[in-house]
């Protein structure tokens, strides 16, 4: 017998107050109009790219492991050249994400061997889930304020009932984003893995949107809502826990969508002024103007001469050529570190450091 009923135990019309309601449909309009922007841009990629690396880097600082876009950015670039390990487990979270993303995409499900995979690319480990008892979660003090489930049958089992919950639409008459927040909800409780058990989760809240068709790539990020309400975010876990408070939860969740997808929007929309900018600009200055070159620089933050010989087809020489000849027309700054150089797309570099203000220089030099 589990400890912890299945969702589809809750009565749909709890959720059916009017101020649930009222801000349900207020972030189903701004999710559907963030559908529409990224689909704007032809190059899902570029969206995904560097769209996912914000979200590993504010997922992250949840988890107290911080790092700054120069050293996120030049990880990306050159992971062996550097050794900044916060940076390496941001980028671990894109690779999660675009490992969960490839398999909802291509099954149309989200499983929970899905989970149990983005988990393993999260902490490079395949422990899956729990098989020990012993873990309790804490407070800041130190003092235990929840013991999840111990026995590895019943994790198993509450896992599979997620997994349902997921999937079979008739299990529960709700909105797609009120099961979103009842299933992360969910998640945290069964806290299923050793490690990874926050991000993860984080994840597969996204995830869970795509499946239900309610965004075609994974660009809605809770992250940085949750940095930045933290406090509310953890009263708010335990008040389910402790005072069966699921509406108050519903409500923080769909406000977390709405004030997320605003952001997301204004973010892509610079981006893609940014792009459009560049494209016209580049190609009436320089003959090597290409849509490839255009997607190259809107990719990486920071580009190397190596990208552009994979992405362009063309010799070092030549790829050493046009980026220097953007470094000199003011698209890129170059950047010499050791023995490499990097080439720092301004425009998008600056977007992306508005978004979490660090600063309004125009790059690193």
């Amino acid at each position: 017998m589990t400890l912890l009923p299945p969702l589809e135990s809750l009565s749909p019309a709890r959720f059916e107050t009017p101020a649930i309601l009222k801000k349900l449909a207020s972030s189903s309009r701004r999710l559907a109009e963030l559908k529409g922007v990224a689909a704007s841009i032809p190059n899902q990629g570029i969206l995904i790219n560097t769209l996912g690396l914000q979200e590993a880097k504010d997922s992250s600082e949840i988890e107290n492991i911080v790092t700054t876009h120069d050293e996120l950015f030049k990880d990306d670039a050159d992971p062996e050249a550097f050794t900044n390990s916060a940076a390496k487990e941001v980028l671990r979270y894109r690779q999660a994400l675009r490992v969960g993303f490839e398999q909802v995409r291509s099954s149309g499900l989200l499983t929970a061997n899905h989970i149990i995979e983005i988990q393993r690319e999260l902490e490079r480990n395949s422990a899956g889930f729990r098989k020990l008892p012993g873990t309790a979660l804490k407070d800041g003090g130190g003092r235990t304020v929840y013991i999840p489930p111990q026995d590895p049958a019943e994790i198993i089992d509450l896992m599979r009932g997620l997994e349902r919950f997921m999937n079979e639409p008739d299990l529960m008459d709700a909105d797609p984003l009120i099961k979103m927040a009842l299933l992360h909800h969910q998640f945290e409780r069964i806290h299923p893995f050793y490690d990874g058990n926050g991000p993860t989760g984080r994840i597969v809240n996204v995830l869970y949107l795509v499946k239900e068709g309610l965004l075609d790539i994974p660009v809605l990020y809770l992250s940085r809502h949750i940095v930045r309400t933290k406090a509310d975010y953890y009263r708010l876990l335990q008040a389910v826990r402790d005072q069966d408070s699921w509406e108050e939860w519903v409500l923080y969740i769909l406000q977390a969508v709405e004030a997320t997808a605003q952001q997301t929007i204004q973010t892509v929309q610079a981006i893609k002024a940014a792009l459009m900018d560049y494209k016209h600009r580049i190609r009436a200055e320089h003959k090597f103007y290409s849509q490839d070159l255009i997607n190259n620089l809107f990719s990486h933050p920071y580009t190397k001469i190596e990208f552009l010989q994979r992405d362009l087809d063309v010799s070092r020489l030549t790829a050493t050529k046009y980026l220097d000849t953007l470094a000199d027309t003011s698209f890129v700054r170059k950047l010499k570190i050791g023995r490499s150089s990097y080439y720092v797309n301004l425009a998008l570099n600056q977007i992306l450091q508005d978004q979490h203000g660090e600063g309004h220089d125009r790059g690193p030099t």
